[in-house]
């Protein structure tokens, strides 16, 4: 088994591999098993998992410098192993027993779901009858479990949530074998996800594996599992982080191969104009970078030391990953148009990340409604109110 400390050291290793394995993964549109195989090992799925369950519970800068390394090697790889290596910040909100034999026949289990209320939960003796079709479950075809947010129902008819005009809902966790994966994940970007949809019918989740992503109480004890959704959001900026990154690495390689624009009279490296874009590009990906891990020892510290103040961070850091996206993408631009015509083959790499982080950026964690949450915070009315 992986150390801590290894951990980013045996993916370091797997680059090259990763970077080979990127047009085969988005061309099955799912990761291939030697590709699953290599991020086990490596200790990725169990990256967060507590160590007395054989995890190796790394802190959130580690595992941001993870996911970081694998998605500047691929995008899909980086984003998929994201979510699989998430499942214990959600386990963790369910009862302790609960947890623990979750992971009583080894720490690398990985979860698919959905985060969206896409079904329905009617209320039963001991538990919940859902039927529903979720979206954009990452890693559908290799979980072990798979999480289903729905709306509740009591009575045939939705029941009143916390927040004014919108009703509760529970996110439902069942055995994967027990879901319907469709096969229907032709995208733009981030082809090698697998996130497919999924669908259960009138399937009986008990109520004890039943957890509340948003407000739930974490039962599992460490900062590591204090605000699952605010962490969530700084593994994706990690992830956007990397694929900017790629961009760039992918731009420098072709520059210094002697590469000329079209008509060009020099070669790209030579240009002055070529070498402005490129260091103006490599210096607002640095201040994205530094962002990240400015706001991620903010949530570490706080979640270390006033654990209870964590969850008033979340407009702030969910704004910062709009923001990440969003520049991200910027910068990712300009690498692709800087390359000139050869970016547009399906063979380049570049072509590829410049797919994934547009597609990265239509996720709604990213949305622009994160910084009207954020302004409100400013001005003292978090609620929205007048």
């Amino acid at each position: 088994m992986t150390t801590r400390k290894s951990v980013l050291e045996a993916v370091r290793a797997l680059v090259p591999f990763i970077q080979a394995k990127g047009p085969e993964t988005e061309a099955a549109r799912t990761l291939p098993a030697d590709v699953l195989a290599q991020l086990r090992t490596a200790g990725v799925f169990r990256m967060s998992v507590p160590r007395e369950l054989g995890g190796e519970e790394v802190d959130l800068l580690t595992a941001m410098e993870v996911l970081e390394t694998i998605s500047r090697a691929d995008g899909s790889i980086g984003w998929t192993a994201m979510l699989a290596s998430e499942a214990p910040h959600l386990f963790a909100l369910l009862e302790t027993s609960v947890f623990r034999d979750i992971y009583g026949k080894g720490p690398d289990v990985v979860l698919a779901g959905a985060f969206s209320a896409q079904g329905e939960a009617r209320i039963v003796p001991g538990g919940y009858r859902i039927t529903g079709r979720w979206s954009f479950a990452t890693g559908s075809q290799h979980c072990h479990w798979m999480m289903a947010n729905c709306v509740l129902l009591q009575d045939g008819k939705p029941m009143p949530g916390p927040i004014p005009g919108l009703p509760a809902s529970r996110a439902m966790l069942f055995p994967a074998q027990q879901g319907r994966v469709l096969d229907n994940w032709h995208v733009l970007g981030l082809r090698g996800t697998g996130s497919h949809d999924f669908t259960a019918e009138d399937l009986f989740v008990p109520q004890e594996y039943t957890l509340d992503i948003f407000t739930g109480a974490p039962k599992w004890p460490g900062p590591l599992y204090v605000t699952p959704v605010p962490q969530f959001a700084l593994h994706m900026g990690a992830v956007a982080v990397g694929i900017a990154q790629g961009a760039i690495d992918d731009l420098v390689a072709y520059a210094r191969a002697g590469k000329k624009r079209l008509y060009a009279s020099s070669t790209m490296a030579e240009s002055q104009l070529f070498r402005h874009k490129l260091g103006r590009a490599e210096a607002t990906l640095r201040a994205v970078r530094a962002m990240v891990r400015t706001e991620a020892e903010l949530l570490w510290t706080t979640a270390t030391k006033a654990p209870e103040a964590a969850p008033a961070l979340m407009p702030r850091i969910m704004s910062t990953l709009t923001w990440v996206a969003e520049t991200a993408a910027q910068v990712v631009d300009t690498c692709y148009m800087a390359m000139g015509g050869n970016a547009a083959r399906d063979s380049a790499p570049m072509q590829r990340r410049f797919r994934d982080i547009h597609t990265f950026a239509q996720h709604g964690a990213a949305a622009d409604s994160w910084y009207v949450e954020s302004g409100g915070v400013l001005l003292g009315k978090p609620d929205g109110g007048a």
